[in-house]
């Protein structure tokens, strides 16, 4: 079970928002490179990094920091928020992104996730499923549509997704625990999944390992408040030594 820490951008910080909500925001710090050095010599071995501003304006609006974050270490960072054109993804792919997170655009055009698969291979292009109560959010997380995650996901497995980042969004942020039931229904989809939203203890982490499929786990507010120290979070269980997220 790999550990990936989250880092959220709103306005060039690192925030966590309390299930999505903008208003709910707890700032965590003004240096989001420094962050994600903080956590590669922590130990970690990826980075989430979501442009929040860029999810709700609907276009990448903070290149310049994720340009800042991925100069600034040396592990792989995948990105979402905000990604809805295929020049979105190549030009965060050209400042050396290494996976993009594909989520309302996958949702509302296809025909882009088949673009970009086609284009940078299905290692490199994740589907991003945000929902509460098990349907689908989008634009931000500020629409839920009628979309059950589980279907949205099986029909774009059809099409070339072989990971997904999977967030609960009324246990993001809360300290609470993962959907475990939710995570059991994504993973008999039988694409890989990241699990996202509610991580805050090794119980979490230990329950997580036991679902088939489900490979890593990223977590944010419990890592930055400390219930979670990452040095002794990230291992891996079942697993051989080579396994790895990529």
């Amino acid at each position: 079970m790999i550990v990936i820490p989250a880092i959220d951008l709103r306005g060039g910080r690192c925030v966590r928002l309390l299930q999505g909500d903008f208003d709910q925001e707890t700032v965590f710090g003004d240096d989001p490179a420094a962050m994600a050095r903080r956590w590669e010599n922590a130990g970690a071995r990826w980075l989430h990094v979501v442009d929040l501003d860029g999810a709700r304006a609907g276009s990448p609006r903070q290149a310049d920091t994720i340009a800042a974050i991925v100069a600034a270490v040396d592990i792989p960072v995948q990105v979402g928020g905000g990604i809805r054109t295929a020049e979105d993804a190549a030009q965060l792919l050209k400042v050396g992104v290494e996976r993009i997170v594909l989520g309302t655009a996958a949702v509302e055009h296809p025909q882009l996730l088949d673009v970009l698969i086609e284009r940078y291979g299905s290692e490199r292009i994740v589907l991003g499923v945000d929902a509460r109560n098990g349907r689908v959010a989008t634009r931000g997380w500020l629409t839920t549509s009628d979309v059950l995650a589980g279907e949205l996901i099986t029909t774009l497995a059809k099409r070339g997704v072989t990971r997904v980042v999977y967030t609960d969004i009324e246990r993001d942020g809360t300290l609470t625990a993962p959907n475990f039931e939710a995570l059991e229904v994504v993973a008999r989809t039988g694409v890989r999944v990241i699990a996202s939203g509610g991580v805050t203890r090794h119980a979490d982490l230990m329950r997580l390992s036991e679902i088939p499929g489900v490979e890593a786990a990223i977590v944010g507010r419990a890592l930055y408040t400390g219930d979670l120290l990452l040095g002794s979070a990230e291992w891996e269980i079942g697993a051989p030594a080579s396994a790895d997220v990529r």
